[in-house]
């Protein structure tokens, strides 16, 4: 495979020229939430439950917090079930993003995110000796992931689990079999899944174990949960801290290989690998240092990196990252007890 098309550049996905708008639906999105701060909640670590945390920032108006216990990150207080779903039913950034964005970036998200993604998951059933009948992916967006992997012809049935309306149309205009429903409220009383899989679903939960939990009922004897998300001890965030574009408002929990495994665990799966097979964490520091929001004069061996010596080393050392479980982008393979 060439390296134009293994290499992923972040203006790719998020052209610039539109996310400028897309910035203030989101400021608006985020108005609508913070409207409602007096129904917010407090909650214990949704990694291991305890209630001991030390203040980590604001961003946004929103506190962020460290369980003292496992170190996982997380929005407390944060916006109820009832805002949330507010918010996403009604979201004026996802609609944007369905509208121009995905659109714009798709043929590009499909060769080098959801064609891989879709392979990616195919070996990890292959390699675990998984059974290909059903597969249930939650958070299904624009429905890509899954038309990669209907392409794939391994699947009996695939279910693409939406609860943003425009987003779930999109879904059935491809043709997909569509839930327009939270996971936790859809009816799937009988469903044995051999695979459940979420991209970038687990930092919007309000409770990601009740969200775990309902997916490990959802499997079948054997059956894989397959799970990414943001890894707080991944380079771009630790280097970032709330400079990162990863913390916003939508993401109310930071785990990272441990705390995620705990949480995974505790729900009553086996935890068979975590990965951080990321691409975009050196560029993601590098854009914010050229754009003038973060400094690295007293880090000269990072501005040696990223600035440089860029193009020379950025990609090593962004595959360094990734093959060390020290990229931002985690991902976590769990099974049901057959």
């Amino acid at each position: 495979m060439s390296t134009s098309a293994t290499t992923l550049r972040e203006t790719e996905i998020r052209p610039d020229h539109l996310m400028g708008e897309q910035a203030a639906r989101f400021d608006a999105d985020i108005a609508r939430i913070l409207a409602r701060r007096s129904e917010f909640v407090r909650v214990p670590c949704p990694a291991c439950g305890s209630e001991q945390s030390r203040p980590a920032f604001q961003k946004h108006a929103l506190d962020y917090v460290f369980c003292t216990g496992c170190e996982t990150m997380f929005i407390n207080p944060r916006p109820t079930p009832a805002v949330l779903e507010m918010y996403y039913s009604s979201s004026e950034n996802y609609a944007y993003w369905n509208k121009h964005i995905f659109p714009a970036s798709e043929a590009v998200r499909r060769e080098k995110i959801f064609r891989p993604r879709a392979q990616r998951v195919a070996e990890i059933c292959q390699r675990y000796n998984v059974p290909t009948r059903t597969l249930l992916e939650v958070g299904a967006g624009f429905g890509t992931f899954c038309e990669e992997l209907r392409a794939l012809k391994i699947f009996d049935r695939l279910l693409a689990v939406e609860p943003t309306p425009s987003l779930a149309e999109t879904c059935r205009q491809r043709g997909l079999e569509v839930i327009e429903k939270p996971i936790e409220h859809a009816d799937l009383s009988g469903l044995n899944a051999d695979v459940v899989a979420s991209f970038e679903v687990m930092e919007h939960l309000f409770s990601p174990a009740d969200y775990v939990r309902q997916c490990a009922r959802l499997l079948a004897p054997g059956g894989l949960f397959i799970a990414t998300c943001p890894n707080i001890r991944g380079f771009d965030m630790v280097t970032l801290g709330s400079v990162s574009t990863a913390v916003d408002p939508e993401h109310l929990n930071y785990f990272h290989p441990a705390s995620l495994s705990q949480l995974v665990e505790s729900c009553g799966l086996t935890v068979l690998e975590v990965q951080t097979p990321g691409k975009l964490d050196a560029e993601l520091v590098r854009k914010k240092v050229l754009a003038g929001e973060f400094d690295l004069t007293s880090q000269p061996f990072l501005k040696q990196i990223l600035l440089d010596e860029w193009d020379r080393a950025g990609t090593a050392f962004q595959e360094f990252l990734a093959a060390n479980r020290l990229s931002s982008h985690m991902w976590l393979v769990a099974q049901k007890a057959g």
